[in-house]
């Protein structure tokens, strides 16, 4: 093959392979350069709506480590109804604590953070490493959040996604990792989840 053919056709590879490239979402470039990803949140500023309050570290709660990669967004209930943000996060902060997340909703809507961003918290099992939680509260045995804590819920996810270059399909329940029904109303009632979904991605797209 002359040279001059030769050179036109690795080109034109290199140039397919360069659309390709560009034509990944967000969510797979990030799959691709987890340190980087995870490094980039050291430097993510919290809005003025979260209330930072970390928790002690080293603790077994906290304990520092690293987040490997940041794939998923995971959204819990609290085990406890009726309790508040204050208190679960209080809980979390106890000496003999083991479980933890990074956010905590409140009934009315406030946004308490216990730790940064780039570290693991402990609330989804074997997919700690590589995922940021979030820990609802709910007033009755139905699971059902509050219009506030709703709101406060789809806002703060909406955010974090932008923030890690992750997209509303990287929205995932406790229940989707280990089978467990939490957030138990929206497992039970999976056309609620998806709302929840929808209205999430609609608040993405809206930043």
């Amino acid at each position: 093959m002359p040279f001059r053919i030769r050179k036109r056709w690795l080109f034109g590879i290199l140039l397919v392979l360069l659309c390709i490239v560009l034509s990944f979402n967000k969510a797979i470039i990030t799959t691709i350069f987890p340190g980087q990803q995870v490094a980039s949140l050291k430097k993510v500023d919290a809005p003025s709506w979260i209330d930072e309050q970390y928790i002690t570290s080293p603790s077994l709660a906290r304990s520092g480590q690293s987040l490997t990669a940041i794939r998923d967004v995971v959204i819990h209930y609290v085990g406890n109804p009726g309790t508040t943000a204050q208190q679960n996060r209080d809980y979390f902060n106890t000496p003999t604590t083991t479980v933890s997340s990074h956010f905590i909703i409140g009934l009315d809507g406030e946004i308490i953070q216990t730790m940064p961003l780039h570290e693991m918290s402990y609330a989804t099992n074997w997919r700690n490493n590589d995922t940021i939680s979030i820990e609802v509260t709910h007033p009755d045995a139905s699971g059902k959040f509050t219009d506030a804590s709703y709101d406060a819920l789809v806002r703060l996810t909406a955010w974090l996604l932008h923030s890690a270059n992750l997209s509303s399909d990287n929205v995932i329940r406790h229940y989707d990792v280990t089978g467990k029904l939490c957030p138990l109303y929206y497992v039970e009632n999976e056309d609620a989840w998806l709302q929840l979904k929808a209205d999430i991605h609609t608040a993405y797209e809206a930043i």
